[in-house]
């Protein structure tokens, strides 16, 4: 079983033993860890803490662990029970809080349990702030409130309401036209949280539903996250009936996929073009997505004459791109869209109404919509370490060698050749490097991959 604890949260596997497993003792240091740092930072002012969950088994278990631990702080909390990450972060921003706290292992499976870490602008913290965070975790020298200063719980239903009231209220979202174009959409909700949200959203658009696996009891049906081979019940169920789409999100909703009409897979790395192609019609700007997002977005861009811009892998480091740029959308191919007229902050909601509007204006189809755009593959892979190699110096090697062809070494080392590209990044929690690579044909990644395999057995042998 695993606990890893690092700048941007904690999460594990729930049970077992303290510092090798989520157990309360871990999940009660590390929110008393947050809060301290959360009232160094903000003192003399009191904090207020904005805590949600998706519908994990332990969700309330862990909830209660930090609610509690913030309140003995004197810290007071929003409580907004079974929520998603999105809505979360929008409450910050609506509540004028301090923090947020997100307990969500996103797509991992129903043993595993994490806290999300939000600042005040209800974005998740940035790298500094997480080692400022784990120095107190590391020191645990916490002081607790008296009982005359103990925090408070105040519970908030309406959350999720005002975050759909906000997403209706974008002038890009057009429900009119939804509803004229009369949708029939089947949800996924994976038995979590997406599966309350999506369908309240869409029932508020005039879509007719048709949901499958959308009881937040926690018990994934299948592997939470959103892929293909995850996604069979969605594309029988969609080939099965006369619904013009299928919509599948992640337990906590801030991942979005789409099956068109025939319950073929629209594509995680298509869900953030697509959105784009319709914001881009109305708000030019630069776009953004991370080093290991599709092609097809930088396409796209060129298309309608704006700038592509790649960051570093992870939210954060997008949302930090976006804001230097100006970018009007951006987000990451798993499926994660940041609109920043919304918030800066991936949002399946916000996804799923720019798409359906963006369906209804063009009256055109799901699969007509794909083949609007280049047809990339996409590979995953991963190189096996050996435990006395220079990790930094084998990137730096095979950086050396594709020096002749466009490189970012902004996180690992991203070679785009003229017909494909390459992102090879070191894994922080396992002895392994990440391989991802994307071109027109499976072929062409075979190709470029044997030149990196080339290019290591060189390094080996050169050792």
């Amino acid at each position: 079983m695993t606990l890893i604890s690092s700048v941007s949260g904690i999460r594990g596997t729930i049970g077992g033993a303290p510092e090798e497993n989520l157990t309360p003792v871990d999940v009660v240091v590390f929110a008393a860890a947050y809060g301290s740092w959360l009232q160094a930072l903000n003192a003399p002012k009191s904090c207020t803490v904005v805590v949600g969950r998706d519908a994990r088994i332990s969700g309330p278990m862990v909830q209660s662990l930090v609610q509690q631990t913030l309140v003995g702080l004197g810290i007071d909390i929003i409580d907004l029970g079974l929520s998603t990450t999105p809505t979360v972060e929008m409450e910050v921003i609506r509540q004028n809080a301090q923090g947020g706290i997100i307990l969500t292992a996103s797509h991992n499976p129903k043993q595993w349990n994490a806290l999300k870490l939000l600042n005040s602008k209800g974005e998740f913290i940035s790298k500094q702030d997480g080692e400022a965070l784990m120095q107190y975790v590391h020191d645990q020298n916490f002081r607790f409130a008296a009982v005359e200063s103990l925090g408070a719980v105040r519970v908030v239903s309406d959350a999720l309401t005002a975050h759909i009231d906000a997403i209706l209220a974008l002038p890009l979202v057009d429900v009119e036209a939804v509803q004229k174009a009369s949708f029939h959409v089947v949800v996924d909700g994976v038995n979590s949280s997406g599966g309350v949200a999506v369908p309240l959203l869409l029932e508020r658009m005039g879509v007719k539903t048709t949901k499958i696996h959308c009881t937040p009891n926690g018990v994934f049906p299948h592997n939470p996250e959103p892929l293909k081979e995850h996604l069979t019940d969605l594309s029988e169920a969609v080939s099965n009936s006369d619904a013009n789409l299928g919509i599948a999100v992640d337990p906590d909703v801030d991942r979005l996929v789409f099956v068109d009409e025939s319950g073929t897979l629209f594509g995680e790395e298509y869900t953030l073009v697509a959105c784009a192609d319709y914001v881009l019609q109305h708000q030019k700007g630069a776009v953004v997505s991370n080093l290991s997002s599709s092609r097809a977005l930088a396409d796209l861009a060129s298309d309608y004459k704006v700038n592509y811009h790649a960051s570093a892998v992870g939210e954060v480091h997008v949302v930090q791109k976006m804001k230097e740029v100006d970018a009007p959308i951006g987000g990451e191919g798993n499926g994660g869209i940041i609109y920043p007229e919304l918030h800066y902050g991936r949002d399946a909601l916000v996804g799923i109404a720019l798409f359906l509007s963006f369906l209804a204006n063009e009256k055109t189809t799901v699969a007509s919509l794909k083949k609007r755009y280049t047809n990339y593959v996409m590979a995953k892979d991963k190189i096996n370490l050996s435990p006395d190699w220079d990790v930094d110096a084998l990137l730096a090697h095979i950086a050396t060698v594709f020096a002749d062809e466009r490189l970012s070494t902004i996180d690992g080392v991203k070679i785009d050749f003229a017909d494909s590209w390459i992102h090879l990044r070191k894994s922080n929690t396992e002895p392994i490097i990440r391989l991802y690579a994307e071109a027109k044909s499976l072929a062409i990644i075979e190709q470029k991959k044997g030149k990196i395999e080339a290019a290591i057995a060189a390094f080996v042998a050169s050792a």
